[in-house]
């Protein structure tokens, strides 16, 4: 899977990525993956929530994706949202959702048992967000961001590769070390940028702790195609640059046998808001 390579700098300074996921709502919340149903239930039954009920904040809510999920398993849900594009098909679907970024949202007095940021987190501040979520979090409450972290198959990452080279070398990255190194490893680099924002949070945090899932998801090729031009490196090039792209990884997808496993590990780092 295309990610942010660690050396993109501090991502939340990318808002023109940030808010660009919005140009096409729908297909980000059909073809966006779910998150397992193991940390969604942990969450809404973390022994420092006030269960039942549990209330939670959800920054970055995007279409509503984590939202919808922890509403099933019994949570009260809020949604930040700074796209209102995304945050338009999220109340649309039943989702209670503000827009504004996290850093200048307004709480109100209001206070939360959980703050979670599904596969958003890298778009706030790392500080900010932690003073911030410590302010809305009750003694006791978690600071929960999380993030799908899938893996292609090298054969199927070269491809990827080989094809944005050809079709969009002005991409700011080395983007073959993006597809096709370890993503779990890339992604160390943000859970550790959170963790080590929630220990400059003043001390209202306990140690962080991270969760790991594994999980894996079958692909058809038109499911795959549909994920693409959702993900933040393709999400501000035209349809038309990305078309050949599409078409070259379509096609190793049919030498495939029309699908492929998508082997998944959904990754958090937790903090405890202090009880004092």
């Amino acid at each position: 899977m295309v990610t942010l390579p660690s050396s993109a700098g501090q991502p939340h300074g990318r808002r023109d990525i940030a808010e660009s996921f919005g140009t096409d709502a729908e297909r980000y919340d059909r073809a966006r993956p779910r998150y397992p149903d193991a940390l969604i239930e942990r969450i809404a039954a973390d022994p420092g929530t006030a269960n039942p009920g549990t209330a939670v904040l959800d920054v970055g809510c995007g279409t509503g994706i984590a939202a919808r999920q922890l509403r099933a398993a019994g949570c009260q849900v809020l949604g930040v949202e700074p796209d209102a594009r995304m945050a338009d098909l999220a109340r649309r679907l039943g989702v209670e959702i503000e827009v504004s970024t996290f850093e200048q949202w307004e709480p109100r007095g209001r206070e939360f048992d959980a703050v979670v940021a599904g596969t958003a987190w890298h778009w706030v501040d790392p500080v900010a967000g932690a003073e911030k979520a410590a302010r809305v979090l009750r003694p006791g409450g978690i600071l929960a961001p999380f993030w799908n972290v899938g893996q292609l198959p090298p054969d199927l990452a070269e491809v990827v590769a080989d094809a944005c080279e050809r079709a969009l070398p002005d991409v700011p990255f080395d983007l073959r070390a993006a597809v096709t190194r370890s993503a779990v490893e890339g992604y160390q680099t943000l859970l550790d940028k959170a963790a080590d924002g929630m220990r400059a949070a003043g001390g209202q945090f306990g140690e962080p702790e991270q969760w790991h899932y594994d999980w894996e998801f079958t692909y058809t090729k038109d499911a795959w195609l549909d994920v693409m031009p959702t993900q933040g490196t393709f999400t501000n090039f035209p349809a038309e640059r990305l078309a050949p792209v599409l078409e070259a990884v379509g096609a190793a997808i049919d030498e495939r046998g029309g699908s492929f496993v998508m082997p998944y590990a959904t990754l958090a780092v937790t903090g405890r808001r202090s009880r004092r």
